[in-house]
């Protein structure tokens, strides 16, 4: 009973700070769209392919090895190991990070020109890329919360960094509105940079608190090289599938844009389309998802440590639980966003296109929503080369429809993309649950 209140008080935390920031973020995408316009979004969007791919590198499997580690040894007592952990894995990150920014801040130029095909990206990426140790200390110090079930300090970092953002941008808007200077997407990236310094200057501060409280000291750590050696063992694989499936990610969301050319559109049209897709339809069809993540998040080390001390029983149950909720929340999602979507397009962003986005895309609520809650579940397992088989054949999926329906029917044929893709990896993602929802203690 008392790990369900933890799981379920953590959960309420996430949720709840998950909507206000979503609140906050879809009222700062109205406000981008309102100053950088369609295209402005679509120039800006285009960064994200690198940064998160830079992020996958430098974080993304390490976050989930402090989780799952930190999470084992806390339940074993182990409050100095639980610690090293932490110390060792985050060094590993951040020496990643540091020479990702170096390497990606020389050849900014390279990136925009060769990569995403847009040297209007170059700034862009000169900024961006300078938050990228900042959100590399703030992740690791999430993981370790997380995996303590300590989510509110998380849920506050978040917080501090969605407010830090859009106060920044407003800021910049009107010190650059008074001085006559042009308002260009460089705007929301100043307002993401100043996000993740402020996020990371308040993980700082209370995990620095937390060791004090302790008094860790480096000197104590026993085990150091296991500790790293596990780090890494599993980091790595997760890492290098995070890597890959980034990688084709960022094929996709550079491709999209070229083959609305060969669609018909002109590059600016492209540009504006791809913009209002993923800059504000997509947003508002995830809306709903700071639920799930707020799951997910909290079932990683929750499972880890089911299974760690072998009760199946609470696995199965996680499972069963987490497929009707998530059902129950995707279908009220779909009949709410395709019945409004065409009011929402024109109320919110004064763009038709969007609405019907948004009708289109409300039909992988049930889907989209039941995948990425499972997902947590299968890396709380260490299921970590199956999750990777699922969003690899799902990505697949995807740039078939790119590649082949884009040029003939245009974006509207990535929307039934992105819906075959996530019906397919619901399915397999339970597939590859079969035997964890018939197992017993």
């Amino acid at each position: 009973m008392k790990n369900e209140h933890v799981l379920l008080k953590g959960t309420l935390i996430l949720t709840l700070s998950g909507f206000l920031t979503k609140i906050i973020g879809f009222l700062y995408r109205i406000f981008l769209s309102q100053t950088i316009g369609a295209q402005g979004m679509g120039i800006y969007q285009l960064i994200f392919p690198i940064h998160t791919l830079c992020f996958a590198l430098t974080v993304g499997g390490i976050q989930t090895a402090i989780s799952r580690f930190v999470a084992a040894r806390a339940a074993l007592k182990d409050e100095q190991g639980a610690r090293d952990i932490f110390f060792l894995a985050t060094t590993l990150s951040m020496s990643l990070s540091f020479f990702v920014t170096f390497l990606l801040f020389r050849h900014a130029s390279w990136f925009a020109l060769h990569i995403l095909l847009e040297e209007q990206c170059t700034p862009l990426l000169k900024v961006s890329v300078l938050s990228i140790p900042m959100g590399t200390f703030h992740s690791c110090v999430n993981g370790y919360y997380f995996a303590r079930k300590k989510t509110s300090i998380p849920a506050w970092s978040q917080l501090v960094e969605q407010l830090a953002r859009v106060s920044a941008s407003y800021v910049i808007w009107m010190i650059w509105s008074r001085e006559q200077h042009p308002i260009t997407p460089l705007l929301a990236v100043s307002g993401l940079f100043f996000g993740e310094l402020f996020s990371m200057l308040f993980s700082m501060l209370f995990i620095l608190l937390d060791f004090r409280k302790y008094e860790y000291h480096i000197l104590h750590m026993h085990t150091p090289y296991q500790s790293l050696k596990d780090i890494i063992c599993l980091a790595l694989p997760l890492t290098g599938n995070r890597l890959f499936i980034n990688l084709l990610h960022s094929m996709e969301s550079v491709l999209i844009p070229g083959h609305l050319r060969l669609y018909g559109l002109d590059s600016a049209s492209a540009l504006s389309v791809y913009g209002v897709l993923n800059g504000m339809a997509l947003p508002l069809i995830l809306f709903p998802s700071a639920v799930t993540n707020a799951v997910s998040v909290m079932l990683l080390p929750s499972v880890a440590e089911n299974q760690a001390t072998g009760n199946y029983d609470k696995i199965r149950s996680c499972i069963f639980t987490t497929i009707r909720f998530c059902l129950i929340l995707g279908f009220l999602s779909t009949l709410f966003f395709y019945s409004t979507g065409d009011l929402l397009g024109l109320l919110l962003f004064k763009n038709e296109f969007a609405g019907t986005f948004i009708k289109t895309l409300s039909f992988i609520c049930p889907f989209l929503y039941l995948s990425s809650t499972l997902s947590g579940i299968l890396n709380g397992l260490g299921e970590t080369g199956k999750y990777f088989l699922q969003n690899l054949l799902g990505l697949s999926i995807r740039l078939l429809f790119v590649f082949f329906v884009i040029p003939r029917y245009g974006i509207i044929g990535y929307l039934w993309g992105l819906l075959v893709s996530e019906v397919f990896i619901t399915l397999l993602t339970l597939f590859f649950l079969r035997k964890y929802m018939h197992l017993t203690a």
